[in-house]
């Protein structure tokens, strides 16, 4: 079995590997979000996911032979990268701008093989279309608080997931990890995915 260590705080990108049969050692990266700034939201997803990833795999405690996995998640709308909100009043503001539109969640993946340092990276992208919300329901949903955890102010396996009526492409994806691409990026490091399997 090859290890895979989660380079995330995230419980929603661990259930979801748990789920898919992969008992991942997590390791939060520590990064600091915040020094990035002005690129496209499919660029700015992936260069965080190096980030952690790179910070993950120089540390001293890895499991022998693990791959380290980086993930980060933004919401495109108008062209603009939207992460966690600041605040309630810019998660309500958020989804007044979002309700009724379509946006697009991008997360960035990069998956290094702790062995021989070989690095694989994607983003995938999913597009998520959001129900015409009222006011009310707006503010009853901020104010459960889940929202402010979330980029994009969302949670499409939580709260908010009544309020996405439709998903284009990889639903994992918008949970925060694409397991199809996460697949992929495994056996372009020369392992198999299978591999990964809790047994």
């Amino acid at each position: 079995m090859t290890r895979l260590v989660l380079a995330s705080a995230s419980p929603a990108r661990l259930a979801t590997l748990r789920s898919a049969g992969v008992e991942p050692v997590v390791i939060v990266s520590g990064v600091d979000e915040s020094q990035l700034e002005g690129l496209p939201p499919a660029e700015l997803a992936l260069q965080l996911a190096e980030l952690k990833c790179v910070a993950v795999a120089a540390r001293d405690d890895l499991p022998q032979g693990a791959l380290v996995l980086g993930c980060d998640s933004v919401l495109e709308l108008d062209g603009k990268a939207l992460g966690r909100p600041a605040d309630a009043d810019e998660a309500v503001r958020r989804w007044r701008s979002m309700r009724g539109r379509s946006a697009v969640l991008r997360t960035g993946h990069c998956l290094r093989d702790s062995t021989n340092d070989r690095v694989a990276a994607a983003t995938a992208s999913t597009t998520v279309h959001f129900a015409d919300v009222d006011d009310d329901e707006i503010a009853a949903y901020v104010a459960t608080g889940e929202p402010l955890d979330v980029a994009g102010a969302f949670s499409v396996d939580g709260l908010g997931g009544a309020f996405v009526t439709g998903i284009e492409g990889d639903h994992h994806n918008v949970v925060g990890v694409s397991l199809p691409l996460l697949r992929e990026l495994t056996a372009e490091l020369g392992h198999s995915w299978t591999d990964l399997w809790a047994r």
